[in-house]
């Protein structure tokens, strides 16, 4: 198959562009084809019928592509300035008629060269917003939102993404949980607010939220079925779906467009939710980041909630309790400990405040000795807050370093 010379254009210089071109043909062009990803033929073509506000999108014959927030903005804008002069998004204002595409393509080209991006073609925009969207949401989404395969869009796009790949973020971003329950409260009785309970606090996936149906969810037991495992469902989320069995009627699916009442897909789900997202302050967040965030806050309270009734916790009961590898529960403890809402003493963890943390040991060891002459093993555990076996490694490393002398079983300060 034919690889793709794909000439990137420098997002500075678009962006130059379309502040130079906001009420006119030019930046409407570049515009679609760079943060919406359609063809030349597709623009030529566009009419405002295809560009709906309601679902915010633009609806092809072929596919529906989710407006960014961006464009969203821009063509409301452009609608009530153009919409009443002709039927179709970019024309000419000239002849009042459709523009042809070798027009689009000279007004492209034109305004391209003119902020030194000469490689770049109309066609270029479009592959660099199939990239961007592959780095931020995968395969499967890019092919819904372009039409093109995902054999076609890896044998195509694979070398553009590979190294990106290689060093996106493997943690989501940091949550800011008053803005996140700000929106909650102000999404309590939408499909968005939903969608956020059912993922931040419930663990559903995007795939799972938009394949939901009422035969699943059983407000009887409080749970919702899924096909590999049980939901507990809390009580905001039952009383929204309560407030939504009217819908029953309509369709078997619990998560509905607000117009034609047909199941919503994947790419719709995400766009609603990141709008919603940016409205409330937690711009750069998506539905991904919010399961991830979840399931980590859901582990971490399994994980305090342990150690509160057993008093510490080890890699071995970590496994146990979160159903994870040897190596994930040491990254989940590891992790925790790096954020201070661990103490790690050896092999054990610890709430931080019930334990004296390893660089404060050796001198609370020293201070209680100056005070009591001598210490038992058993005493040191006791001062420390830790187990009895945990001191033989301490002790005997402050007797090797010549801090302590060790007298069978007491320790005392070595003299100086």
């Amino acid at each position: 198959m034919r690889h793709y010379q794909v000439n990137r254009p420098e997002e500075t210089a678009m962006r130059r562009l379309l502040q130079a071109n906001p009420l006119n043909p030019t930046g409407m062009i570049l515009r679609l084809a760079w943060l919406q990803g359609l063809l030349r033929d597709e623009i030529t073509n566009l009419t405002w019928e295809q560009v709906s506000f309601l679902d915010h999108q633009i609806e092809l014959p072929d596919r529906n592509v989710p407006l960014c927030n961006e464009m969203d903005a821009y063509l409301r804008q452009m609608h009530d300035r153009w919409g009443s002069l002709s039927e179709y998004v970019v024309f000419s204002e000239r002849y009042k008629k459709p523009m042809q595409p070798q027009a689009i393509s000279r007004i492209a080209r034109r305004a391209l060269d003119s902020v030194g991006q000469t490689e770049v073609r109309l066609l270029d925009l479009r592959h660099d917003y199939v990239i961007r969207n592959l780095e931020e949401h995968g395969w499967s989404y890019v092919a819904h939102v372009t039409g093109i395969e995902v054999r076609a869009l890896q044998a195509h796009f694979t070398p553009y993404v590979a190294a990106a790949q290689k060093t996106a973020r493997q943690e989501p971003p940091q949550i800011d949980e008053l803005k996140l329950w700000k929106l909650l409260q102000a999404e309590k009785d939408s499909s968005v607010g939903l969608a956020i309970w059912l993922t931040w606090q419930e663990g559903l996936s995007g795939g799972e939220i938009i394949s939901l149906t009422w035969d699943q969810v059983d407000l009887g037991e409080n749970v919702l079925r899924l096909p590999d495992r049980t939901v507990p469902l809390g009580n905001t989320v039952r009383r929204m779906l309560l407030d939504r069995q009217a819908d029953r009627t309509l369709n078997e699916h619990v998560f509905l467009s607000s117009r034609a009442k047909k199941p919503v897909d994947l790419p719709r789900l995400s766009s609603l939710v990141r709008s919603a997202l940016i409205r409330g302050g937690l711009d750069g967040v998506t539905l991904r980041d919010l399961l991830i965030s979840g399931a980590r806050t859901r582990e971490e309270t399994a994980i305090v909630e342990w150690i509160r009734r057993k008093g510490t916790i080890s890699r071995g009961e970590t496994m146990d309790l979160l159903g994870v590898t040897k190596v994930a529960a040491y990254n989940r403890l590891r992790r925790m400990a790096d954020e201070k809402k661990l103490v790690r003493v050896g092999g054990k963890y610890y709430l931080p405040g019930t334990v004296v943390p390893p660089e404060e040991q050796s001198a609370a060891i020293r201070a209680y000795l100056e005070k009591e002459g001598f210490a038992y093993r058993q005493d040191v555990a006791e001062m420390l807050h830790i187990q009895s076996r945990q001191c033989t490694v301490i002790l005997k490393r402050m007797v090797d370093q010549g801090e302590l002398v060790q007298v069978r079983q007491r320790y005392y300060l070595k003299e100086a």
